[in-house]
Parts: C-alpha cells; structure tokens; sequence
C-alpha cells in the first residue's frame, strides 16, 4: 500500500527545494533512527563488494539505519547487508514501478520489511532529473556519507556536492592505484575521511553495545534453524566465528545448535 508522509522529515530541510510530496511503502519508523548513506559504482570490484558488505552490515548492528538509492551494485550489496528490515531505499520513480527490474525481489523484500520512499507519483517512469532527486535525498536523510567506490566521471561524486553543500562528513575506502579514482582524489584533496579499520570506524557511529547485542541475537536466532545463506547475510562473519568455536553447527545448508 502507497501513502503519504504526513509528517515534517527534518533531515530534508538540506534539500536545495522543498519536497511537495513524499510517498512510502513500509515501516516508516525507519526515519526515526540514526541513518547512514551509502553509495558508489553499480561495477563494484571485489574488495569493494565485500568491504561494502562489511560496513552495511556491521552499521546496522551497531543501531544505524542504512539508506540507499536500490541500484544494482554498492547500493543492492548495502541494502542486503544492513538486513531488509533495517534500511531506506529512496527510489527514482514512482512506487508502482519496481526499479531497476533486476533488483526486484530485493525492492519486495524492503517493501515488506523497510522502508521505500519516492518524491514521484505512484505511476511515474523515471528520468535523468528524477535520479538527481533521488541522489539528493539519500545525502540528505545520513548522518554520514559513505562511497565506498567512484571513478572521476561517476554519478556518487553529484551525491559529494550535495553532502559537501550539507555540511556532511564523508568517508571513502582505501583503493589501489587506478582504481576508483574519484575516492582516492576527494581524500588527496582533503574533502573526505579514509576507512582504514571497518570495525574502529563503526564503534564510533555505534547506538548499541556491538558484541553482547550481536552475539544474543544470533543465538536466538540460529535457534529457528535458519537458512546458512540467510544468516550470512544477516550476521555476516559472525557465522564463521560460531562454527569454528563449536557454537553452531552447519548440516544440509541450514544452522542448528549444538
């Protein structure tokens, strides 16, 4: 079901002009916890993918919401990894559209369990303006900006103007040389802050205690038996550290306890 916002978002008063209309799909209560963005190439390289994954899910953990724009590459590997239940997806058409098409189980999934928000009627088809917009939001609804991976010429460096114009810190991940250039050139230029230790910079933006919090809630939740993949995505690895300890155990692709 559609409906409309009814309510003042005060993260959105960045935006350059007023939003008339913001429509949903979800739990709206998302809005209400502390965000972090998230973006970069939809051609992510290895490293990127899983440090990407890395941060989504170790952010979530730690009591933050994670936004994104739902576009295949760091903006699917962030939504994925912060848990469908625990992100905002801001989409660049109207909520009868389910965009990019390859993403749809995943954009069903946050329906159900997140929070989807677009600035367009119901029916609209996307457009060049309309990713602008939407790229503006996600800066706008972080408390942070994170890209995790951009060329020179890559559409996350519109979303660094707009985080620069916000007054939002941003942060990049370490590359190799000639690789994501875009990164390696805002931090050469002092405009961003370097990662270089996930588990350091996550304390920092932490809501809740990180390891009593994780390891409760795992165990409780391999006691429903849940699917390996499931809980990998979820728990990221934690589910690695349970199985060599002993703690659980891992038969036919599904987790069970010892």
């Amino acid at each position: 079901m559609i409906s409309t916002i009814d309510f003042e978002i005060p993260e959105l008063r960045n935006l350059k002009k007023p939003i008339k209309k913001l429509f949903y799909k979800g739990n709206i209560k998302l809005l209400k916890k502390p965000k972090i963005s998230i973006v970069g190439t939809r051609r992510a390289l290895n490293y990127t993918q899983f440090a990407t994954h890395q941060l989504a899910s170790k952010l979530s953990f730690a009591g933050n919401c994670i936004v994104s724009g739902g576009a295949i590459g760091v903006d699917a590997i962030s939504h994925k990894a912060a848990g469908t239940n625990n992100t905002i997806l801001v989409s660049p058409c109207g909520l009868n559209h389910r965009y990019p098409a390859i993403n749809k189980k995943l954009i069903e999934e946050i329906e159900q369990q997140g929070l989807i928000l677009s600035s367009f009627d119901e029916d609209f088809k996307s457009t060049r303006y309309s990713f602008v917009l939407r790229n503006e939001i996600v800066v706008a609804l972080g408390d942070i900006l994170i890209v995790t991976q951009a060329d020179l010429n890559s559409g996350s460096l519109r979303s660094v103007e707009y985080a620069l114009k916000m007054g939002k810190e941003i942060f990049v991940l370490p590359h190799r040389i000639n690789e994501s250039q875009g990164t390696t050139l805002l931090a050469k230029n002092g405009l961003a802050k370097v990662i270089y230790d996930i588990d350091e910079f996550v304390e920092q933006y932490a809501k809740t205690p990180l390891k009593e919090e994780k390891e409760d809630s795992f165990l409780e939740y391999c006691k429903k038996n849940p699917a390996y993949e499931e809980a990998i995505i979820k728990y990221d690895s934690l589910v690695y550290e349970y199985e060599l300890t002993g703690k659980i155990k891992i038969k036919n692709g599904f987790i069970t306890l010892p």
